[in-house]
C-alpha cells in the first residue's frame, strides 16, 4: 500500500482548477433556476388570474427591491447556465478538451456572462 496518500481530504483545502470551478457553477445555477421557477410561476399564476392581480404582480416585480434582487438574480444563473451550456456543447463535440484550452474556454465563459449580467443588471434596475 503506498503510504503517501492522502489522509484528509478536505475539499475546502482543495484547489480546484477554473474548468472544474465552472463546471460546478453550471450545476448550482441549474440549481437555483429550478427553485427559483415557483417565484416565476407564483408570479406568472398572480398576473393570470385577474387584471388586479397582473398589475399587483407588475407592481411587485417593478417596485419592490427584493423581488428585483430575485428577478435579477434568476436572469443572472440563466444567463451563466446558457453560457456554459454552449461550452459543454463545444465540448462534447471534442473541442476544448485539453487543459490548456479548457481552461481558455472557461475563462471565456466567465468573462462573456459577468459581461451579460452586468448588462441585465442595467435592464432589471
Amino acid at each position: 500500500m503506498n503510504e503517501k496518500r492522502p489522509v484528509n481530504l478536505d475539499l475546502r483545502t482543495i484547489k480546484q482548477p477554473l474548468p472544474a470551478i465552472t463546471s460546478i457553477l453550471h450545476r448550482a445555477t441549474g440549481l437555483a433556476l429550478f427553485f427559483g421557477a415557483f417565484f416565476m410561476l407564483y408570479a406568472l399564476g398572480m398576473s393570470l388570474e385577474s387584471e388586479q392581480g397582473f398589475e399587483a404582480a407588475a407592481q411587485m416585480l417593478t417596485e419592490s427591491f427584493f423581488a428585483k434582487l430575485i428577478a435579477w438574480g434568476l436572469v443572472s444563473a440563466l444567463l451563466y447556465h446558457f453560457f456554459a451550456g454552449i461550452k459543454h456543447l463545444v465540448m462534447d463535440f471534442g473541442y476544448c478538451e485539453e487543459l490548456d484550452t479548457a481552461g481558455i474556454a472557461a475563462k471565456a465563459t466567465l468573462a462573456i456572462s459577468a459581461v451579460s449580467i452586468l448588462l441585465a443588471g442595467v435592464w432589471i434596475w
